[in-house]
C-alpha cells in the first residue's frame, strides 16, 4: 500500500464506503504481510542451512540470536495462515489500578516484576523533546504536534523485552528541570515531581488493545500480525494541572491484567 492509496481511501465521502474501503485494504496488507513472514522465515532457513549460526545472522541483522530463532520457527512455510502455537516467553502480572505504594516506588514494573519472582531490569531509550501525538496532547492540554518531554524506558523480565513506557510532560513546566535530563530520576519519579510543588489529584487510565507499530513490534520482538496492550494514564494536580501522562505499551502475549474493584464492591 502506498501513500496515494491512503490518500484515495481518506478521500471517499461516505464515511461507511470508507470504512469499508479501509477493512479491504487492511485485510489485504495483513496478506501481505503473512506472504512476507513466509518468505523471511525461509531466507533464514536457507542462512542456517548455508552454515550460518544464530550468532552470526543475528549479527547481520542486529537482532539477537533469540529472535532469530524466534523467527525462524514462526509457523509454517506451507501454511503460514496457521501460526504455530507456542507458550509465551514470559508472562508479567500488571495490576490496574496500580497499588498507591507500588506506584509510588523507584520503579512500578521492578517492584511488580520482582514480586512475581521475575528478574526485572529496565533500560533507558531516549530523554528530550518530542511531537506530542494527538491523544498525548489531550491529556497534557497542548496542541497536537507541539514539543513535550518524552521519557522512554524498555523493560525486561528474564531478560525478554515486555513492555515499553513513556512519560510525557509539558515543556512549558518542566523543560528547565530535572525531568528533562538524560538520567534516571531517583529516588522515584513521584518524589521528584512533589519537590517541584506538584501535589497528586486524580488520574485518568484507558485501556486499549491494537496491533503493534513497526518500532514497537521490532522494539518487543513481536511475532508477526501479534497485538499490544496500551495503558494510557493522564495524571493531574490538586489544582487539575496536568502533570504526567504515561504511556505504557505491553505485549499482549506476555501480560495479565489484574483488575481491581474499589473495597466491597466487587462482583461476578
Amino acid at each position: 500500500m502506498d501513500e496515494r492509496t491512503l490518500r484515495d481511501i481518506a478521500a471517499i465521502t461516505d464515511p461507511i464506503e470508507r470504512v469499508r474501503a479501509i477493512g479491504k485494504a487492511m485485510s489485504e496488507q495483513q496478506g501481505f504481510v503473512t506472504e512476507l513472514a513466509a518468505l523471511r522465515r525461509h531466507a533464514i532457513a536457507q542462512a542456517r542451512d548455508s552454515g550460518m549460526t544464530l550468532e552470526e545472522i543475528g549479527n547481520r541483522l542486529g537482532v539477537t540470536p533469540g529472535r532469530v530463532s524466534q523467527l525462524g520457527k514462526a509457523g509454517s512455510a506451507k501454511s503460514p495462515a496457521q501460526p504455530e502455537r507456542t507458550a509465551p516467553r514470559v508472562l508479567v502480572q500488571r495490576a490496574l489500578p496500580t497499588d498507591p505504594a507500588v506506584r509510588g516506588s523507584k520503579s512500578l514494573f521492578l517492584t511488580e516484576a520482582e514480586s512475581q519472582g521475575l528478574t526485572a531490569r529496565r533500560t533507558m531509550l531516549y530523554i528530550g523533546p518530542e511531537p506530542a501525538s494527538e491523544h498525548v496532547a489531550v491529556c497534557l492540554r497542548v496542541q497536537a504536534g507541539d514539543d513535550v518531554i518524552a521519557r522512554r524506558k524498555m523493560f525486561f523480565a528474564n531478560d525478554v523485552p515486555v513492555r515499553i513506557s513513556t512519560s510525557y510532560f509539558r515543556a512549558d513546566l518542566f523543560g528547565d528541570t530535572r525531568i528533562a535530563k538524560a538520567e534516571f530520576v531517583e529516588p522515584s519519579l513521584q518524589a521528584a515531581l512533589e519537590a517541584l510543588g506538584h501535589r497528586f489529584g486524580h488520574a485518568e487510565e484507558t485501556l486499549t488493545a491494537r496491533q503493534a507499530t513497526r518500532f514497537e513490534s521490532d522494539t518487543l520482538e513481536l511475532d508477526p500480525g501479534e497485538w499490544v496492550v496500551q495503558v494510557l494514564r493522564a495524571s493531574y494536580s490538586t489544582e487539575n494541572t496536568p502533570v504526567h501522562t504515561l504511556e505504557t505499551v505491553c505485549s499482549a502475549t506476555r501480560h495479565i491484567f489484574r483488575i481491581g474493584q474499589p473495597a466491597d464492591a466487587d462482583e461476578f
